[in-house]
């Protein structure tokens, strides 16, 4: 089992870690960095808990090992708010009750950021699309589609 060590810009702050060849970037974040909203659900890339930010894109953190992102940019839940202040986002799936037991939340949360950080103006169906690889049990999706629509059409 080799270990190396990893450079990573989190949340924009820079941090070193060793970590093991095989461990995912799921496992540093939580266990390592105690970014534990990013969340551990199926370890199969079929649930979506898992979404974190990749220099700006939504990937599944437990199926990229931590050394593939060595030198890149990661964006977790935590890093979502700015200086104290919650994303537009977070204020408006709050506002909708787009968050019922809250663990899709942050990764429903990211990708939707990372839709409108793309698309200025989409529509419901882009936002379905962009949203497919997040699973929610509990809100039935129509609230989180509306609070994605009411923030993009703020942007307008």
């Amino acid at each position: 089992m080799a270990e190396q060590v990893i450079s990573l810009q989190v949340n924009g702050a820079e941090h070193r870690i060793l970590t093991a060849d095989h461990r995912t970037l799921l496992e540093v974040l939580r266990e390592d960095m105690a970014m534990v909203g990013t969340k551990h659900g199926c370890d199969l890339g079929e649930c979506g808990a898992c979404t974190v930010l990749l220099d700006g894109r939504p990937v599944l953190a437990c199926l990229v090992l931590a050394v593939q992102v060595d030198g890149r940019t990661i964006t977790t839940i935590e890093g979502m708010a700015e200086d104290g202040t919650p994303h537009p986002l977070q204020t408006a799936f709050s506002e909708k009750g787009a968050a019922q037991c809250g663990y899709c939340t942050p990764a429903m949360l990211l990708t939707a950021r990372a839709l409108l950080d793309e698309v200025q103006a989409p529509d419901p169906d882009d936002i379905r699309q962009a949203l497919a690889g997040n699973l929610c049990r509990c809100t039935g999706y129509n609230k989180i589609i509306e609070a994605v629509e009411a923030v993009a059409g703020a942007q307008d």
